[in-house]
């Protein structure tokens, strides 16, 4: 009975305090995605526009959640959890989006958005089962996902002439 509480008070805690959870659905790769927990789960707003990717991760289907130290960025704990889709309008729905609306940032339609989260995202419950993961031995990275957004570019041919002929006249 004592090791469930500490395990329950662990996840709770840990998940509490990271910004950013990895959540896996029962298909797909696990995505880094923003939550609050609010009454004993992590919530989650997403799949509309402007919003985090929730792909995978459907009503009523387990996920693997696993959370991060926040100022060392280890594994702290992997969580088993039941996905609950909160429908628009319900008692659960707004409190659970009374609490992301505060935790969304640079929103672009400021007050407006719980609105718009009603009509096109879904407001997701990751509600803990009560199973943790043994810490891996390894360190279990992977490569990133392929995405079109992408920062790498060939260097304009006239950068370099530009970057140093500025040095040159500093010194």
């Amino acid at each position: 009975m004592t090791s469930e509480l500490l395990r329950q008070a662990l996840v709770e805690e840990a998940t509490k305090k990271s910004g950013l959870i990895w959540v896996q659905g029962p298909e797909g790769p696990a995505r880094a995605l923003w939550h609050v927990w609010h009454e004993g789960g992590a919530c989650l707003v997403g799949d509309g526009p402007g919003e985090q990717p929730l792909a995978g991760l459907t009503d009523g289907a387990e996920a693997r959640v696993t959370v991060r130290s926040k100022d060392k960025g280890g594994r702290l704990v992997s969580w088993s959890a039941r996905i609950v889709q909160l429908a628009p309008g319900s008692e659960a729905w707004q409190a659970a989006v009374g609490e992301l609306k505060g935790k969304r940032l640079n929103a672009p339609d400021g007050e407006a958005m719980t609105d718009r989260w009603a009509r096109e995202c879904r407001v997701l419950r990751l509600e803990p089962t009560g199973a943790t993961a043994p810490l891996p031995d390894g360190s279990l990275s992977e490569p990133p996902l392929p995405t079109p957004a992408t920062t790498r570019r060939p260097v304009p041919a006239g950068l370099p002439r530009l970057l140093l002929k500025k040095k040159r006249k500093r010194a």
